[in-house]
């Protein structure tokens, strides 16, 4: 996988775990255009349309330095053991309270019992964990919004790009996203998600904060 799909991808899932704030991406000031325009030009917009996958689960793919998101620490032969989900409650990325219930998952999983989570129950994902649900997904690229479609349970997604969030947002499962390129990378910030009974970041329990 080319190391612009990893950067879009990760952009999406890792700024988001146990973040301390209830945005779900990393925010930054827009990319500049010509003349110090808040617009990129059409030259300077990377082309994400098409399909795109990531073949990591249950992990998301680390990113070149710093912190990554949480791992499993239950191994086969070096690799992640899909069959034992043993979220990393070590992570530094991770506050204490957030720790505290990845390790309890982590805990029902050793057991040998599986935990609830939004894709096993049939509830909608949210974000960031319909990345961790699904490893397949086609972005439909437009100049005021990107439209992307999840591979499992037709969820889809709206990004409506370099716009404002409305200044009250009603919570809903994929909450209100906006988003702007900076260089080759699509930046997308994600307020208002609605949390549920099953409501995690990842597949390994990690709560919203």
């Amino acid at each position: 996988m080319s190391l612009q799909r990893r950067r879009f991808l990760l952009l999406a899932v890792l700024a988001a775990a146990a973040s301390a704030t209830p945005a779900l991406a990393q925010t930054a000031a827009p990319a500049l255009g010509p003349a110090g325009s808040a617009t990129p030009s059409s030259a300077s917009i990377p082309d994400f349309s098409g399909i795109w996958a990531h073949l990591t689960w249950p992990d998301v793919e680390p990113p070149l330095a710093g912190p990554g998101p949480v791992t499993n620490r239950s191994r086969v032969n070096g690799v992640s053991n899909t069959s034992q989900l043993i979220g990393d409650y070590t992570n530094p990325i991770l506050k204490l309270d957030a720790a505290e219930v990845v390790k309890k998952h982590g805990e029902i999983s050793l057991a040998g019992v599986g935990y609830p989570t939004p894709s096993n129950q049939c509830w909608p994902a949210g974000v960031p964990f319909v990345f961790s649900s699904n490893i397949g997904m086609q972005m439909l690229q437009q100049p005021d919004k990107v439209i992307i479609l999840y591979s499992n349970d037709h969820e889809v997604r709206h990004v409506r790009m370099n716009q404002p969030h409305p200044a009250h947002v009603m919570p809903s499962w994929y909450g209100d996203s906006v988003g702007h390129y900076e260089g080759d990378t699509l930046v997308i910030d994600t307020v208002g998600v609605k949390i549920g009974p099953f409501a995690m970041v990842d597949m390994y329990g990690t709560p919203y904060s």
